[in-house]
């Protein structure tokens, strides 16, 4: 299975760089992972309402150019449907067995993501309610997809 990661932004902390390296190591037995990043867009902190959404669709556009054909799309987005960690697994086991063994999971910027990144989206999913930094979401997301291939494998997961 090959699994795309795309983001706004570069990566800046060595310890978010360190975890994320970590259990891209991990997945190496179990899928191709890549990650994906596409520049942020600049712009001053106080925007108005319609300045946010031409950033998220700059932004978004960055993004779809880089989707790999083909591939099933898990945008991140805190409207999106939340999963306990078992139903994720399901849900990639599902794909996998229907012959999608391509995906492609998309985190947006400080801002969110556009209304056509998530229209593209064969999924919305949710982490929680809370907003979390997009750096930490790279390392939760994958974590969890670690979490969900050793799940699928009845493997123990160690703490």
């Amino acid at each position: 299975m090959n699994i795309s990661i795309l983001v706004v932004g570069k990566l800046k902390e060595n310890y978010f760089k360190q975890g994320i390296g970590e259990y891209a190591k991990r997945m190496i037995p179990y899928a191709n992972v890549t990650f994906i990043e596409v520049p942020d867009e600049k712009a001053p902190e106080n925007l108005s309402i319609a300045e946010i959404e031409q950033v998220k669709r700059s932004e978004g556009e960055r993004l779809l150019k880089k989707l790999p054909n083909n591939a099933y799309v898990f945008a991140l987005a805190i409207k999106g449907k939340q999963m306990a960690s078992e139903g994720f697994a399901g849900k990639i086991q599902e794909l996998a067995i229907y012959g999608h063994s391509d995906l492609a999971f998309i985190i947006g910027g400080s801002n969110g993501l556009s209304d056509e990144v998530l229209s593209r989206a064969d999924f919305q999913l949710s982490f929680s309610k809370f907003t979390f930094p997009h750096q930490l979401m790279r390392l939760i997301l994958i974590e969890q997809i670690y979490r969900a291939f050793k799940i699928m494998r009845g493997e123990p997961y160690h703490k």
